[in-house]
């Protein structure tokens, strides 16, 4: 049966930290020096891009669980309004990561006051209900391939394959993933390689032909391109 949980007395006092902070750092599972020399090398527009931006720094960080749960909460919401609404669900269980089965039991109600809306409240709850009755793990989705991480967290209410994407890049920290679904990708793809129009999904795969087994590399350089481009 749904509950309520009671506010637990520490909150008060200490705030609830974010997921993010909660979630531990990890270390890239592949050389990125070897990613960075290969994304430079497949093409002159690359190769600049990586010399003005620089050495490959995309963090790995968190569990599965952790991960989507987070991404979850901050879909379509303004980072400080997203943060506040974390802050407040974490609070609900004392500040840390609450497991699968207490929020899979959470009532609507509980929900509803801090602030999370009705349907992001059922994304949550059936992300808890797949890890809560086992259909989803940390561990076997660690040790599946990227088709099979797609296919079995996608099957999770309220999550598409661009949160699938960025589980793959930011959480299992896999090398050869391009997010043909970002918009922030497309846009830095389209000025980079002169594009009258954003690139198609299909135009995006072809370009990053030559970055593989590297795209992940090349996706996190698209995205820190436009931090150095002067207007």
């Amino acid at each position: 049966m749904p509950r309520t949980p009671k506010p637990a007395n520490r909150t008060d006092a200490v705030p609830a930290a974010s997921l993010r902070a909660r979630m531990r750092r990890r270390p890239l599972p592949y050389d990125a020096d070897v990613a960075r020399k290969h994304v430079a090398k497949s093409d002159p527009v690359m190769r600049d891009i990586v010399k003005r931006v620089g050495p490959y720094a995309l963090e790995v960080r968190g569990e599965p669980y952790q991960a989507l749960l987070r991404s979850i909460l901050y879909q379509q919401l303004a980072g400080p309004a997203a943060a506040a609404i974390e802050r407040r669900f974490l609070g609900l269980f004392g500040g840390g990561i609450p497991r699968p089965a207490e929020v899979a039991t959470l009532a609507d109600d509980a929900f509803r006051a801090v602030g999370v809306s009705r349907q992001k409240a059922g994304y949550i709850r059936s992300l808890a209900e797949h890890f809560a009755s086992g259909a989803l793990s940390d561990r076997a989705i660690r040790r599946a391939d990227d088709d099979a991480v797609i296919e079995m967290v996608t099957a999770v209410k309220g999550i598409g394959r661009w949160t699938a994407d960025m589980l793959l890049l930011f959480c299992l920290g896999r090398p050869d993933v391009l997010p043909v679904g970002d918009l922030g990708v497309q846009n830095s793809m389209r000025v980079a390689y002169g594009l009258e129009a954003p690139p198609s999904a299909a135009e995006m795969t072809a370009l990053g032909e030559p970055w593989r087994p590297y795209r992940s590399a090349a996706t996190w350089y698209l995205w820190r391109r436009t931090d150095i481009v002067t207007l």
